[in-house]
């Protein structure tokens, strides 16, 4: 049975002293022969905010054969004033329609600040976006993680109006939330809302999860499916990394 939206999360590439060249041109050809209707780049595009760093990472993206490139800032974009670079070489729109789908984008990267922050105005706004859409999957993207998941040490790089967020997206009957940031691929479930967070793709800085990946979501009659995919490796459902975790340390004294 044909898709109706095939969409692919990558997130934490990372172009900088920890940017993996070799993984991203895989990266690349893999996403490529998915053929999906839209990517999602979830943040961290640089290491350091900085221009050369950026020229790169736009350089870098345009392989993607992909008419629709929805490209968000991480806490490392906003660094040394990236956020005035990012704005200029990557701007796009806040909401993308499609026959099954839509997906609204939050900013959450502050400059030169780790943690982030949606604020009153954006959940406000996200409320009343999402009030049209009774016959879509509805999907959030943003940077930062909305809960604090396993193998990523401690949660002070979070987004400070969390709850008001996670409110918001309950109220709006979001269906499924796309994060990045911790470099951990996981699944949250809230009821009807799926929490998915993104690995890194491209960068060796690694958290609990030691393979670069990136996340594969189908949207069926309604419902979406969510799939990691193991750069140069496996595809398997991300709920099987959940309900089969153990700890990385686990048997060691």
């Amino acid at each position: 049975m044909k898709y109706h939206v095939r969409l692919v999360q990558i997130s934490d590439i990372h172009i900088g002293g920890f940017f993996r060249q070799n993984i991203f041109d895989l990266v690349v050809n893999e996403i490529n022969e998915i053929d999906p209707d839209a990517i999602v780049i979830t943040g961290d595009l640089t290491d350091d905010g900085l221009l050369v760093q950026f020229e790169q990472a736009k350089d870098e993206i345009s392989r993607f054969n992909c008419q629709n490139k929805i490209i968000l800032a991480g806490n490392h974009d906003y660094r040394h004033t990236g956020y005035l670079i990012f704005k200029k070489l990557f701007p796009s729109r806040l909401i993308y329609e499609f026959d099954d789908a839509v997906i609204l984008t939050l900013g959450t990267a502050r400059p030169d600040r780790d943690e982030g922050e949606v604020g009153y105005r954006q959940n406000q706004w996200l409320e009343k976006n999402m009030k049209k859409y009774t016959n879509k999957v509805k999907i959030v993207a943003m940077h930062h993680h909305l809960i604090g998941i396993p193998d990523t040490g401690t949660d002070k790089i979070i987004i400070l109006d969390a709850g008001d967020t996670l409110r918001a997206c309950l109220q709006s009957k979001v269906d499924l939330v796309l994060c990045g940031h911790k470099h951990r691929p996981w699944l949250w479930k809230l009821g009807s809302l799926n929490i998915v967070y993104a690995g890194t793709a491209s960068s060796s800085r690694f958290r609990g999860f030691f393979e670069n990946a990136y996340n594969i979501i189908t949207v069926r009659q309604g419902i979406a499916t969510m799939e990691i995919k193991i750069v140069g490796g496996n595809k398997m459902q991300l709920v099987y990394l959940v309900d089969n975790y153990k700890p990385f340390l686990e048997g060691e004294t």
